[in-house]
């Protein structure tokens, strides 16, 4: 992982904020002091399974995955790319070891907050309570997705609700193998259906 003391880190996560919630003159000042930037080269590990991932992190480019290992098999649980947060849900918000892995699938640049100067946000401004309930409903929203999905007994029809619910844009650049296991299929599935799309 890359570190960057760029100016201009923060202009992306800071407007993102403000847009949940306004943010008040001293969050933005402190958010601006303490937000990092990084970035991760394409296939690097972020986060894996049995440590703590004690970051919170915006993606300003790229692509990365969330994923467990299971007899020896890799299960991809989720796909996330530009304007979106992640972390190890157990492991930021719980500081307890991660059970899945966080992997960059494209050259990635990120902006995150440290749990202790999140921790602060919290105790200190109101708002950040808010932008927290509002980042909670919205991956309850996306968890509740992926459970639809994994329901559908049709893989056809898995790849019809996927589709719907992403941009055609970030479908495209998701590498094959890692779509196929998200949505529950073999690659060779995966690759005629999309066949039979075009």
């Amino acid at each position: 992982m890359l570190h960057s003391e760029n100016i201009e880190k923060n202009l992306f996560i800071i407007p993102f904020l403000n847009a949940i919630c306004p943010l008040s003159p001293s969050l933005k000042s402190y958010l601006f002091e303490n937000i990092k930037t990084c970035s991760f080269e394409k296939k690097e590990m972020i986060s894996k399974a049995g440590e703590i991932c004690d970051r919170l992190y915006f993606i300003k480019r790229g692509m990365v995955r969330g994923y467990f290992e299971i007899d020896s098999s890799e299960i991809t649980t989720w796909v996330d790319t530009e304007n979106e947060v992640f972390s190890s849900i157990t492991g930021f918000f719980r500081n307890e070891k991660s059970q899945e892995n966080i992997q960059s699938l494209e050259k990635t640049y990120c902006d995150y907050l440290e749990y202790e100067d999140y921790k602060y946000c919290w105790d200190h401004f109101p708002e950040m309570r808010q932008i927290n309930r509002i980042l909670l409903e919205e991956y309850y929203i996306l968890a509740e997705q992926r459970v639809y999905l994994a329901r559908i007994p049709n893989a056809s029809k898995r790849l019809d609700y996927f589709m719907e619910h992403k941009k055609p844009q970030i479908v495209d650049r998701i590498p094959k193998k890692y779509l196929a296991s998200f949505l529950a299929m073999r690659p060779e599935t995966l690759s005629r259906l999309m066949r039979e799309r075009d």
